[in-house]
């Protein structure tokens, strides 16, 4: 099966954008629940997603116990990486964006980048809903949690109240920076964008962004973002820097 297949029929998108949509590997039963049909019925529908390269497997004890009577290893489903968009009929608009880079002159040009990405994350905030929490790691959950809402993957890996760690393996601008790897500053400044919308106080063009691992193919982005200590003090307004 092709990933245009696999998208094309409504159950199989439904559970594709559940497994998207969940911060955790699921199993076929969490699918079966969640999509209201038979386990069987759901477990079909995973595979079928694993056979077209849109999710990926692997087994794991949910209770965490070990050793003799901790029961079968559960078989998990999650969201497998994307470095290519998934549309019909092809709409080329990775290629428009490089002829667009291309024209863009050589002065200013790194920090219109910059701003355009950090628009465009203060748009997908918007149209996810997304409120600020004056807390930096509940911000931050709630930033990967708004790009799930919107049919990508992402996680908060990693928080020392200095720097984050968020992983996403289907990243919305991913395909892009795929085919023009200097696409990599408007991702990095949709996720400054994102994190302003997320954490009251913060400003977008004082967060600072790594990305990588994008143009691994089989492995997820890394988003790395560094914040002040400040910003994880309770009760105290976040920033960053």
């Amino acid at each position: 099966m092709n990933r245009l297949d696999a998208i094309g029929g409504s159950e199989l998108r439904q559970a594709l954008v559940y497994v998207r949509g969940s911060a955790v590997p699921v199993t076929a039963d969490d699918a079966a629940a969640a999509l209201e049909v038979h386990r069987s019925v759901a477990r079909g529908r995973l595979e079928r997603l694993v056979d077209a390269g849109l999710l990926e497997t692997s087994f794991a004890r949910r209770s965490g116990r070990t050793g003799p009577g901790a029961g079968r290893p559960a078989k998990l489903y999650s969201t497998a990486p994307e470095t290519q968009a998934l549309e019909f009929p092809p709409r080329h608009l990775a290629g428009l964006v490089g002829r667009l880079l291309d024209e863009i002159p050589a002065f200013g040009r790194d920090e219109a980048l910059r701003r355009a990405g950090e628009d465009f994350g203060r748009s997908l905030a918007r149209t996810a809903g997304l409120q600020p929490s004056t807390r930096a790691e509940e911000g931050l959950e709630n930033v990967c949690g708004a790009v799930r809402s919107l049919g990508f993957h992402a996680g908060l890996d990693g928080y020392d109240g200095d720097t984050a760690v968020i992983g996403t393996p289907t990243c919305p601008l991913r395909p892009l920076v795929a085919e023009r790897p200097e696409a990599a500053l408007i991702d990095r400044g949709m996720w400054a964008g994102l994190v302003e919308s997320g954490i009251a106080g913060a400003r977008a063009e004082s967060v600072e962004c790594e990305t990588h691992s994008c143009l691994e193919g089989r492995a997820s982005c890394a988003v790395v973002i560094r914040l002040q200590r400040r910003a994880a003090t309770r009760g105290a307004p976040p920033s960053t820097a």
